[in-house]
């Protein structure tokens, strides 16, 4: 029983894990299991009340959380992130996250996965973004060995 209380003790309420999220920058909107858009507290509480009975009636110790951490347009690659959300009792913890950026087309670029997570080791937006962004390496020659061309 004691391994339990630990394992509850790491679960947050809605409010304390929307805040969490907010804090680490995940302020965008979100859908929970593939619907209810909206901040993650409003998403995961119109979640929560549109499945009372289904969720007393057979728990489901996971749900998924997907939402944009960048989006410049429909021209421009986006990067977009589905966590996978334990959730006991009304209790939330983050446990994996799939972050992929995507061209304007839709076509994968680069995915990352991360396992073993939860809301304290969740990466920052910033940081979660730069895993996926490829960085462009330039050769560049030195100014002394090039020879630059004139007309």
């Amino acid at each position: 029983m004691n391994a339990k209380n630990n394992k509850m003790e790491q679960l947050h309420d809605v409010e304390s894990f929307a805040k969490v999220l907010t804090s680490k920058g995940y302020d965008g909107y979100f859908h929970t299991g593939s619907a209810f858009p909206g901040k993650v507290k409003d998403s995961l509480t119109k979640y929560m009340e549109m499945h009372r009975v289904e969720i007393e009636r057979n728990p489901r110790p996971e749900l998924t959380l997907t939402g944009y951490l960048k989006w410049d347009g429909e021209e421009l690659p986006s990067v977009q992130c589905n966590m996978v959300v334990r959730h006991e009792s009304g209790k939330f913890d983050v446990q994996k996250m799939e972050i992929t950026k995507n061209d304007r087309y839709g076509q994968l670029l680069k995915k990352v996965e991360l396992d073993n997570l939860t809301v304290n080791t969740l990466p920052k937006i910033a940081d979660a973004i730069t895993m996926v962004n490829e960085e462009l390496k330039l050769n560049t020659s030195d100014s002394k060995n090039s020879k630059r061309m004139r007309f």
